[in-house]
């Protein structure tokens, strides 16, 4: 009877460690690669330095990286994928084409990473990373980036077409789009403040500055004398998001906001007399609220659906499945 007992808790153990080791496998955590990859970091920061300090610009192209990914499959590298004959990526998609950058940079990394530990990490760790460093190199706050995402052998053209909000988007549309990613209404707003650094094209911020009432006439007229009303003419033509610090990360973007200097339609649709306008307030009133909060939001929307476990692969190439 004493036999038969602890062979049944033996096999209760033993089902429970398994069970465990499942739950263990499926979450994320900043030490993942403490043993497999102790030079991760290093790696990543030298090169997204060296790449920020060419050009200030790509500390902004590599956080929306990360965001285009994220919001597209969770954060799991598909966005990196090139077209190929049979093969229907993201980067084409109206979001992302023409407009997403420093594809060559998570390249770069990857490169200096592989070297360091072959085979180890995987492009969606990297991209989060990188995303990391590149709001603290502008100023911004940092955070322990949880690891242990899996790169997709697959990618969602239709995804990225639907999911990303469009600068067009009103309020209703921008927190239906956070929230189908599990992101809250105030989530959306602080993340938006990323748009605190960076550069729009005259394409994305065209209807605002000619159409809408809700901004400052000056701002308006500033902005026109770069970006022609016709369509197809200027489309490219760029524009800094924060008027006034493009290159560095903090609460100005907000304070525009409230001047009505919002670059895009969708930046100005969080303080427009509606319920996220309080929130915009209180990030003028105090930057270490907003950092906050921004904070969490980057960890929640590195949080969402990662390839765990034996799901997904690490790629050798970001642009390509092995």
């Amino acid at each position: 009877m004493a036999a038969r007992a602890s062979a049944a808790a033996a096999r209760c153990i033993a089902l429970l460690l398994i069970l465990l080791a499942g739950t263990s496998s499926a979450q994320l955590s900043s030490s993942f690669y403490s043993s497999s990859c102790p030079g991760l970091y290093s790696a990543v920061k030298s090169v997204v330095q060296s790449a920020i300090a060419r050009e200030k610009r790509m500390a902004a192209s590599i956080v929306r990286l990360f965001f285009h990914d994220c919001f597209v499959q969770g954060c799991d590298a598909s966005l990196l994928l090139d077209d190929t004959a049979s093969f229907q990526g993201e980067k084409m998609a109206k979001p992302n084409n023409g407009s997403v950058r420093g594809f060559e940079v998570i390249d770069a990394i990857k490169s200096a990473v592989e070297k360091a530990c072959p085979g180890v990490v995987s492009c969606a760790d990297i991209l989060a990373i990188a995303a990391r460093d590149s709001v603290v190199i502008l100023g911004g706050p940092t955070w322990n980036v949880k690891l242990g995402r899996r790169d997709s052998t697959t990618a969602s053209f239709s995804g990225a077409n639907n999911n990303i909000p469009p600068p067009s988007s009103g309020l209703a549309n921008l927190t239906s789009l956070f929230a189908a990613q599990g992101l809250s209404q105030k989530d959306m707003v602080a993340l938006s403040g990323a748009h605190t650094i960076g550069l729009a094209r005259c394409t994305n911020f065209r209807a605002h500055v000619y159409n809408d009432t809700n901004i400052d006439g000056a701002f308006a007229t500033t902005r026109q004398s770069a970006c022609p009303r016709t369509s197809g003419s200027g489309d490219s033509n760029l524009a800094p998001l924060d008027f006034e610090t493009p290159t560095v990360f903090e609460n100005n973007y907000y304070k525009n906001l409230v001047c009505k200097k919002g670059l895009l339609h969708s930046d100005q649709e969080l303080f427009n007399g509606g319920s996220t306008d309080a929130q915009v307030q209180s990030y003028v009133s105090s930057q270490s609220t907003f950092f906050a909060d921004f904070v969490t939001g980057m960890i929640k929307m590195g949080d969402i659906t990662p390839l765990t476990g034996s799901n997904g692969e690490i790629r050798m190439n970001c642009r390509r499945i092995n």
